[in-house]
């Protein structure tokens, strides 16, 4: 139906009094399709009020259309009126009852901070809240055993990528990684890429323990939260500084280093190789580098440490890219 008011129509008093009775009607005998219907009809003349909100509300939801309804009430509570508290209570309901929990608390988070906000209203809203704490966690704990057995498949097919994909959703959730995961981080059969994202993830949590890791025949029992990451570390800093010049001379080159060494040191991490070794390790990430865009004039002969180095870095971009796509 077009909008009414467009084509200057007007609903005159008594075909209104007749629509409003009807959906109300409509609404006792549960006759949502019908009701809603009329008031959407009502809505296109124009012709709207705190009641006529609630009952296409009453609608919707009773129906499932809850994206509808949802959207109906940000509509509602954008420009707040005397009904506000009323809209939202059933706007956090909508949230709870779709399982948006995170966004449900951080509305009425927002809510609490306010100082006018009616002592009834404000223990309605802390009683949902904590609910919806509760809720929150219980959906984590089922996830994280959905992703525990996964993880575990993956771990016993061998699939390096499942491994990486998984472990990333898990770590999103602020869950600890069960103790077997840990452990994986002394197994030599374990990708070294799986390991650093483990330590990562023990880092995010500010997690406390000591842990033991092995990585390419060296061995560390370490506190992942003393780890400092990648970027951090002196030794990728001091490289960066030697590709200073490159930022303005070439942009290109200077970036596709910059992602050579990540990519280098995430495999190798958390160990660094020696600090007598940077020279020698930027001159190997400038040739890979420059072998990738075709920079070289001619053949460079490099001495035996840098050829050493083209060679790992080489091996270690294979290892990053077969579990991650940047």
């Amino acid at each position: 139906m077009q909008n009414a008011k467009d084509d200057n129509i007007i609903l005159f008093p008594k075909w209104k009094t007749a629509l409003e009775e009807e959906s109300l009607q409509a609404l006792k005998e549960q006759r949502y399709e019908d009701a809603l219907k009329k008031l959407n009809e009502l809505i296109a003349y124009q012709i709207t009020n705190h009641e006529i909100y609630i009952g296409k509300l009453i609608c919707l939801i009773e129906l499932g259309r809850y994206d509808e309804a949802e959207r109906l009430c940000e509509n509602l509570i954008e420009f707040p009126d005397e009904n506000y508290y009323h809209y939202l209570h059933i706007y956090l309901t909508i949230l709870f009852q779709t399982n948006q929990y995170s966004l449900l608390m951080e509305y009425v988070e927002n809510e609490l901070t306010m100082k006018s906000i009616p002592q009834t209203i404000r223990d309605q809203f802390t009683q949902l809240y904590e609910l919806s704490s509760k809720m929150k966690q219980d959906v984590e704990i089922e996830k994280g055993k959905a992703y525990a057995k996964e993880l575990q498949e993956a771990f016993e097919q061998g699939d390096y990528q499942a491994q990486w994909r998984i472990i990333e959703a898990i770590r999103k959730t602020k869950m600890k990684p069960p103790h077997s995961l840990v452990k994986s981080l002394q197994d030599n059969k374990v990708h070294p890429v799986i390991k650093t994202t483990i330590i990562y993830w023990l880092r995010d949590l500010g997690d406390s323990e000591f842990v033991h890791i092995h990585k390419f025949g060296l061995e560390l029992f370490i506190n992942p939260i003393d780890i400092p990451s990648i970027d951090s570390n002196p030794i990728t800093k001091q490289i960066m500084l030697i590709f200073n010049e490159l930022e303005q001379q070439n942009p290109s080159l200077h970036q596709l280093l910059k992602q050579l060494l990540f990519r280098y040191l995430y495999v190798r991490y958390p160990f660094y190789p020696p600090t007598e070794d940077i020279l020698s390790i930027a001159n190997a990430l400038k040739t890979i580098g420059k072998n990738y865009m075709n920079l070289h004039n001619k053949e460079e002969k490099q001495e035996n440490k840098v050829t050493s180095y083209i060679e790992e870095i080489e091996l270690f971009q294979t290892l990053y890219l077969s579990i991650i796509e940047d």
